[in-house]
Parts: structure tokens; sequence; C-alpha cells
């Protein structure tokens, strides 16, 4: 009895750590992420008021939430569950899009296509730092007014 509680309390320690039962390494791009207005550039502007950025791994694939105040002082809420293969997966809470496709070119490196009724308007890439604390986001498109978007976000990981 007292072996099993052990390895319960190794499994449940692990699974609450972020750190895989294999051994392997926890996913860089997972966690909670800040936007750092002071190191981000927004083309044509202007930026948001603030706007924090959390992936969560499930068993359908990576949650992601946006919760932020908007350039003129509005709540923001964006949500979508998707995998790392390159298929679009749905998005809400976006004006300029309603899907994304994210695909995985390494365990720091994201490229993230979204669409609006199956046309692309957005492609970006997510960068992790190596030291896992910095993530830089670049995007560029159109957005819902039309206008062209040249961005780029940096995020501090809390």
């Amino acid at each position: 009895m007292r072996s099993c509680v052990f390895v319960l309390t190794i499994v449940a320690t692990t699974i609450w750590s972020g750190v895989p039962v294999t051994g392997q390494a926890p996913d860089p791009q997972l966690g909670t992420w800040v936007l750092n207005l002071a190191k981000s550039t927004f083309k044509p502007g202007p930026p948001p008021r603030s706007q924090t950025r959390t992936f969560e791994s499930t068993d359908r694939g990576v949650k992601y939430t946006l919760d932020g105040i908007d350039a003129n002082g509005k709540p923001t809420h964006v949500e979508y569950i998707a995998n790392f293969d390159g298929k679009d997966y749905p998005l809400t809470g976006a004006p300029d899009s309603d899907t994304i496709a994210l695909k995985r070119i390494d365990a720091y490196t994201l490229d993230v296509t979204l669409k609006k009724n199956g046309k692309v308007v957005f492609t970006g890439k997510r960068m992790i730092s190596k030291d896992g604390k910095t993530a830089t986001v670049t995007n560029k498109g159109i957005n819902a007014e039309g206008q062209p978007i040249d961005n780029v976000l940096v995020f501090d990981k809390r």
C-alpha cells in the first residue's frame, strides 16, 4: 500500500509540474505569456493596452486563450484548440480571422496561418527564446479594415 501511494504521489507531482512522465522536457510553447508593450511594434497601430496569452496541453491539442484590453479600452477574448499539424482549426473571438493552422518547425518555433472565410489574412511565426523566458510573435497580413499589418509582439513568460 505504501509503495502504491508513493507511485501515485510521483505521478501526480510530475503531471502537476508540467514535466511529462516519459522524462521529456516540458513544451517551451506552453505557459502564460504577458505582452511587453515596450519591446513590441505595431504597424499601423495603435497597440492593445494589455494582452495575456495562455497555452495549455489538452487531450485534443493545445488550448489557447487570449485575454486583454484593446486600444479603445474594450476587453478582448480569443480561444482555440489546435494541433501542430498545419490543419485549420476554428478560432473564436477574433474579428479578423475564424480559423488558425499551426505547424511546428522545432520545439521553439511555430508557423501560424490565420484565415477568414477560407482566405489567408495573416501569416506569422512564434519563436520561444532558448531560455524559455521570451516569446516573439511576428505577423503580417490584412486586418478587418483592409489595412496591411506588420507586427512584432514580444511576450514575457509569467
